[in-house]
């Protein structure tokens, strides 16, 4: 009998619909990350000079209210792929 740690990594079969939510979701989410990271970086810019420093409050607050958006993708994308196994199967649950 082989030891679990040497055998080969674990495969799992996913449907074919199941998979490409999971990698639009995974876009979806990394598009906004990158978004976030944006608003911050400007917003900090426009922090160096008094005259923009309004407008680097309101980029601001766009990433902060973006934060909330990564846990509604994760809810949506659990919701959508929830829909599409049958009771007591799990998946992956691996957020992005």
């Amino acid at each position: 009998m082989r030891d679990p740690a040497e055998s080969g990594p674990l495969v799992l079969r996913i449907g074919r619909e199941e998979l490409l939510i999971r990698r639009r979701y995974e876009v979806i989410s990394i598009v906004n990350d990158f978004l976030i990271a944006i608003w911050f970086a400007v917003g900090s810019l426009l922090f160096f000079h008094e005259s923009t420093a309004t407008a680097g409050t309101w980029l601001f607050l766009l990433g902060s209210c973006e934060l909330a958006v990564r846990p509604m993708i994760r809810l949506a994308r659990h919701v959508r792929l929830r829909r599409l196994r049958p009771a007591g199967l799990r998946g992956s649950d691996q957020d992005f």
